[in-house]
């Protein structure tokens, strides 16, 4: 009996529909890379559903396999509801085995409450109106699902402790928010660490980073500035990251001493320290 391996998304048929149109022409996927101009493990991300091509990616790829402009066509159906420079590392996201971020100065997307994520939307955009503040807000917070989801991934969080001192929404907003990192932590959904201020310079000062693994892919590497972010799947790249995440949390504070730090600074906020 063949094994059920459940109902695959669009993104998943795309990449499936690319390797067999890959293998009918008999390439391999360094060869198809090479007239993608892309790395053989990008093509692997986009057969496995986890990444989509630019449009001028799947322009190449029709040309490369003869494909008449069947997967440029097919790509402007699977638009995302994310941001264009954060939609692939929000797929990748959903199907990642060990998830290891850190922040810099903001809880990460997937840990935020309604209430600090749209405190935060209110802050950068000035002409908003209450329709699309909820929907990004609600965009946001779905990303909560992958702590409950099953399998759940691992979920390393590093933080500099300037994120549990900026407050966010007030007061009563950033206990809240803290707080849920807490019993996240505590639940044992999330392992936390953070790094305080005592330790002066530390690897990631200069940026956000999550890392990302797989069961069956290479690891890739996501750094985020402003409306911009870059994924990286070159080895040599994400191999740098993953040092300097090891060195940063080599400078944490262990997990129960993480939580401690999280709930007093939760308790600032309450009473307005």
């Amino acid at each position: 009996m063949s094994e059920d391996r459940g109902p695959r998304t669009p993104r998943q048929k795309y990449g499936e529909e690319l390797r067999l149109r890959r293998i009918a022409t008999r390439l391999t996927q360094e060869e198809l890379g090479d007239q993608v101009v892309c790395s053989p493990t990008l093509i692997s991300h986009f057969e496995a559903g986890r990444r989509l091509p630019k449009p001028d990616d799947a322009l190449r790829i029709d040309k490369a396999l003869g494909t008449d402009g069947f997967f440029a066509r097919w790509l402007k159906d699977l638009d995302s509801k994310y941001a264009d420079h954060f939609a692939a590392a929000a797929e990748l996201e959903q199907q990642a085995s060990l998830i290891q971020q850190f922040a810099l100065s903001l809880v990460p997307g997937v840990l935020q409450t309604d209430g600090y994520a749209r405190a935060l939307f209110r802050a950068y955009r000035p002409n908003f109106t209450a329709e699309e503040l909820d929907k990004a807000v609600v965009v946001r917070t779905e990303r909560r699902r992958i702590l409950d989801a099953s399998p759940h991934p691992v979920v390393w969080t590093l933080l500099d402790e300037a994120v549990l001192r900026r407050r966010i929404g007030g007061p009563h907003v950033m206990a809240e928010q803290l707080r849920k990192i807490a019993d996240s932590a505590d639940a044992g959904r999330l392992r936390l660490h953070v790094i305080p201020y005592g330790v002066g310079a530390h690897a990631l000062l200069e940026s956000l980073l999550t890392l990302m693994s797989f069961e069956d892919s290479a690891p890739v590497a996501y750094v985020e500035g402003f409306l911009s972010g870059h994924l990286m799947d070159d080895p040599a790249l994400v191999s740098a990251s993953q040092t300097a995440y090891a060195l940063a949390l080599g400078d944490a504070l262990s997990h129960q001493e993480s939580i401690a730090l999280v709930r007093a600074a939760a308790e600032e906020h309450t009473h307005g320290q």
